[in-house]
């Protein structure tokens, strides 16, 4: 019976602060046997297409579920696509200029950064997103948005905080932050996560959600890994992240990926 595994990006396949900024070899290898099995590999990260690094392109997964959830490629064909109601896009950029917080309009295949946006483009060059092609003249009534990435580069979170809290005060969105790494947050709708991407991968393929697998580390991958058949969850991930998981497994720097895949599904 054929299997589908998701994987997360930053923490789960790669990690920066490990030092490990690219898939390791054991974890390659991994992947590419589960395909070779007839399995089913795909990413499934908070990252629009335009943040994807060429290895993750070149690397051969059968498909991609991104912007947690908003857009989903099988074999380099769309199979779904959502986005932000227009009015819900405004209403964030609103909150966010009133509080000087830059943010970066995620769709597919331009994504939209303001002229001066000095936080994002630091945000952006910290995880070695290349934004010189991105659109930064562009007229937000006339645009498409999947998801926002708010960014804030001050000391001071409370600014950060206080947008965030409009936001999930907001009908129609959701979000989660991450004050203390970037001082960033994701903002998209309520209605997509990576868990309901990956419902409609597996609904796509006919593949029974007891065949699915899912590995991942951060709080937007809390609802795939309790949608899946087994969830895998990284160690270095919180308390709160791990207790949605059904293994826990080593970090980026010990190939934990490459343990699950060997241990638990090959």
């Amino acid at each position: 019976m054929n299997k589908a595994i998701f994987f997360d990006i930053d923490g789960t396949l790669i990690g920066k602060a490990e030092g490990i900024p690219e898939i390791t070899p054991r974890v390659q290898q991994a992947i590419k046997n589960l395909q070779a099995d007839g399995n089913y590999i795909f990413i499934a990260t908070g990252r629009p297409y335009a943040f994807l690094h060429r290895q993750f392109k070149d690397f051969g997964f059968d498909g991609f579920v991104l912007s947690n959830g908003a857009l989903i490629f099988l074999n380099d064909e769309i199979i779904y696509k959502d986005a932000l109601d227009k009015n819900l896009t405004k209403t964030v950029c609103d909150i966010a200029d009133a509080e000087n917080i830059n943010y970066i309009l995620e769709s597919y295949p331009k994504t939209y950064l303001k002229k001066d946006a000095p936080a994002a483009e630091e945000f952006l060059h910290k995880i070695e997103v290349e934004y010189s092609n991105f659109i930064r003249d562009f007229d937000i009534d006339k645009i498409s948005v999947s998801k926002i990435e708010c960014v804030s580069n001050r000391a001071d979170l409370d600014a950060l905080d206080k947008v965030y809290k409009k936001m999930l005060d907001t009908p129609g969105l959701t979000g989660w932050a991450d004050p203390f790494h970037f001082k960033t947050m994701e903002i998209y709708s309520d209605k997509t996560s990576k868990a309901t991407g990956i419902l409609k991968v597996l609904d796509h393929l006919k593949i029974d959600i007891k065949n699915s697998y899912a590995f991942g580390d951060g709080y937007n991958d809390k609802e795939m890994l309790k949608t899946v058949g087994t969830g895998f969850v990284m160690d270095t991930a919180k308390d709160d992240v791990k207790e949605c998981a059904d293994h826990i497994v080593p970090s980026v720097f010990e190939d934990g990926v490459a343990v699950g895949i060997e241990k638990f599904i090959l």
